[in-house]
């Protein structure tokens, strides 16, 4: 009853009329960004982010998780037309997708994607509402020991997603640690890193490192193709978007069995939608009495990836908001704005500002119910964004990007911070440095100092403090085994294929 009452009082502040607007808002620009190749969430939300500053925190956030879920329902539109994914998480739409639309079934294909983002991204915030003050009531018992164990393992999973990107992971996790510390310490107050800078003492503003990861170097190493025209769709004349009564029997199995995988995926830090998705596929895959047919316009094999990717979304926000961990790249934006805003995710979220944490899970809800609405009529209109000029849409991004960050401080060396940082990044990008531990250590850098600090004065400086809970050693097993993870996997595969087993350091 208490969950009820508590989720009921969300839906209020959800359907608060400036809550309404944004998640109207968030909702069709998440879809937009998703569609256009090369665009994403993470783009949107760090356009977004100094507007989402000035905004109300349960507004902020409503509309940062509409754009978040928006774009995993758009980005199978170019998937499906181009064979080109709008987004990472939806690489696995191109499988099926495409050769669906080759087939003249576009109209089934758009339709399918919509109707299993819908059922699973519902399954997941249905989920989240039974989940939620469980988790955010277990991690009272998180002392400084505990929450610094707890950022290292998710730092760890997040850099160690392969053995190929191992050591540029372990690289890109320092690289935001580093840059966590500069700025003033704020125990002794005295300036580290700021190289005499009066700008500097303060840090760099997290608006800056995401707009610059994730606006500058994405519009830099897109520039790189501008001159490349996009591929003609695979079925120019788009009608009646539906799916017949058989398409939607193959599909509700692969459904509702995939959207609790991506939910699992989701909730494990450094994995992300395309994780869920190629696994959901692989899956239903492996399961289908006709295999042959995936890879050819197996409709199952759109909807199960569909399903898992939204499922993910939702599933990355849980430990965002119960521990202040979050499970994707787009949901570490989230918890830095969150930061910004004064709040601390957790018991502390959810027992002093219910009407924020309930208000963002209830719009899990209505903001579904839109995106439907979004992608089922409107898609044929939609679509068209596909032609939008490469060329026009940039330099208006960028010009957003500089506007957006001088109007927070209205400081000229944050603008030239940020083409720093957004060349930073285009030098990750080029050099293949994962930037998600990046902005995952710049966010947590403080508060993983604090807590290490903190417990070094409760043991008298004996580390010995990390290891004397249960939960501590639990999380740094989890950590060690995340580091092996790429490396023992790299070490099965070789024993199944009988070759001879050298474990490279990268």
């Amino acid at each position: 009853m208490v969950v009820l009452e508590l989720l009921l009082q969300g839906f209020y502040t959800a359907l608060d009329p400036l809550n309404l607007a944004w998640l109207l808002g968030g909702s069709l620009l998440g879809t937009v960004l998703g569609m256009l190749p090369g665009l994403g969430p993470s783009t949107g939300m760090a356009l977004l982010l100094p507007a989402v500053l000035s905004l109300r925190p349960d507004t902020g956030l409503i509309a940062m998780a509409a754009i978040y879920y928006g774009a995993m329902f758009g980005g199978s539109r170019s998937s499906i037309l181009l064979n080109i994914p709008g987004d990472r998480a939806a690489v696995a739409s191109c499988l099926d997708g495409y050769p669906m639309a080759l087939n003249g079934q576009a109209e089934a294909a758009l339709a399918i994607s919509a109707i299993a983002s819908f059922i699973g991204g519902l399954i997941a915030a249905g989920t989240f509402v039974l989940v939620a003050l469980p988790v955010a009531r277990f991690s009272l018992r998180f002392g400084p020991p505990e929450s610094f164990c707890l950022m290292v393992f998710a730092l760890a999973a997040t850099a160690a997603v392969s053995r190929e990107v191992f050591l540029r992971g372990m690289i890109s996790v320092l690289l935001g640690l580093m840059l966590a510390t500069v700025g003033l310490d704020f125990q002794t107050g005295i300036p580290r890193f700021t190289f005499g800078s009066a700008a500097l003492q303060l840090g760099i503003h997290f608006a800056v490192v995401i707009i610059g990861i994730y606006g500058i170097s994405e519009i830099l190493v897109n520039l790189e193709k501008v001159d490349q025209d996009l591929p003609k769709p695979a079925q120019v004349h788009i009608g009646r978007i539906r799916i017949s009564l058989a398409q939607w029997k193959r599909s509700i199995g692969p459904i509702f069995r995939q959207s609790p995988i991506g939910i699992l995926v989701g909730v494990f830090p450094g994995t992300g939608g395309l994780a869920a998705a190629l696994t959901a596929y692989d899956n239903e895959k492996t399961r289908s009495r006709h295999p042959e047919e995936f890879g050819k316009g197996a409709i199952e094999g759109l909807a199960a990836p569909e399903a898992a990717n939204n499922a993910c979304s939702v599933g990355a926000m849980i430990p965002m908001m119960t521990l202040g961990v979050p499970g994707s790249g787009t949901a570490t934006v989230m918890l830095g704005a969150l930061l910004m805003m004064g709040l601390e995710p957790g018991p502390a979220l959810f027992g002093q500002h219910p009407a924020v944490a309930w208000g963002v899970i209830a719009s899990l809800f209505l903001g579904h119910i839109v995106c439907l609405v979004i992608n089922l009529p409107l898609a044929g209109l939609l679509v068209k964004g596909l032609y939008m000029p490469q060329k026009v849409l940039y330099p208006f991004i960028l010009a957003l990007a500089f506007i957006g960050v001088y109007s927070i401080n209205f400081s000229l060396a944050d603008c030239w911070l940020l083409a720093g940082v957004g060349f930073a990044g285009y030098l990750m990008k080029k050099f293949r440095v994962p930037t998600a531990p990046f902005i995952l250590a710049s966010v947590l850098g403080a508060s993983m100092e604090s807590s290490f600090r903190q417990s070094l004065v409760l043991s008298d400086g004996s580390l010995g403090i990390f290891f004397r809970s249960a939960i501590s050693n639990v999380l740094l097993i989890a950590a060690f085994l995340s580091l092996a993870r790429p490396f023992l996997s790299d070490w099965r595969t070789r024993k199944k294929q009988g070759k001879s087993i050298d474990v490279p350091i990268e």
